[in-house]
């Protein structure tokens, strides 16, 4: 699904990922775990296309080198990244939003465009599945959303979009405890043979409740250590300083 090798990135003559490794499967969830400034931001960015990064290595999704898939395609060839801090769009209807979005998607696997009924009914079960209130639906996309409810809404879309590969960035940052469960639900039930999952994080309770089948240390833009979920609750004992 996702083979990474000696990845290396730079911006503003700054090293931050330094040899950076990772190969995940489909059917597999891994977490990445690590202090402030270890490189987790940087490695979402890198994966979503974000520019002003200077890289090398081999990055490669499903076969095919990541670099060289427009951004824009990324998503209509199944990956879906949930930032740390969703964006506000003013003057975008949250459900034209997504609406529009799956069609492209659709599009570029070769299927029908759905029509605003048949997308109705769709986007109101995977709502109704993750406790948001269907008003959401009708205002403008993440405008005025509490951290929650901007959560909740990309968690929505990855329920809707149906990718492949996830890549969730501090996706727990900002939650309370029922929020927290709601959008590990939403992860939870989405999980197949198929589907794979990368969770960047920095601490360990989002781990509590997606139970993943690797944990990953990072530090100074290196993978130091890797581990089952118990790794995750040895951090969380010791913390990073006591990992080697």
């Amino acid at each position: 699904m996702l083979e990474i090798k000696n990845l290396k990135a730079s911006i503003n003559n700054k090293d931050i990922l330094k040899g950076f490794n990772l190969k995940i499967l489909p059917g597999e969830v891994h977490a990445i775990m690590g202090p402030n400034g270890s490189g987790k931001s940087t490695l979402a960015n890198v994966l979503s296309g974000k520019e002003g990064y200077k890289i090398s290595g081999d990055l490669k999704y499903q076969g095919s080198r990541l670099d060289e898939i427009p951004i824009d395609e990324r998503a209509q060839k199944g990956i879906f990244l949930a930032f740390q801090y969703p964006t506000e769009i003013p003057g975008v209807n949250t459900s034209n939003f997504l609406r529009t979005s799956l069609n492209k998607v659709r599009k570029a696997q070769g299927k029908k465009e759905l029509d605003a009924l048949s997308f109705l009914k769709i986007v109101k079960e995977k709502s109704n599945e993750l406790g948001m209130d269907e008003k959401m639906l009708s205002r403008q996309l993440n405008v005025g959303f509490s951290g929650g409810e901007k959560k909740k809404n990309e968690i929505l879309q990855m329920k809707i979009l149906d990718p492949n590969l996830i890549i969730l960035d501090e996706t727990d940052s900002g939650l309370d405890i029922d929020a927290l469960k709601i959008v590990a639900e939403g992860v939870n039930s989405s999980r197949n043979s198929k589907k794979s999952f990368l969770i960047i994080t920095h601490y360990q309770r989002l781990l509590n409740f997606i139970k993943p089948d690797f944990v990953h240390v990072l530090s100074d833009g290196r993978i130091i250590k890797s581990g089952t979920k118990d790794l995750a609750i040895e951090l969380e004992k010791t913390g990073y300083k006591g990992i080697h």
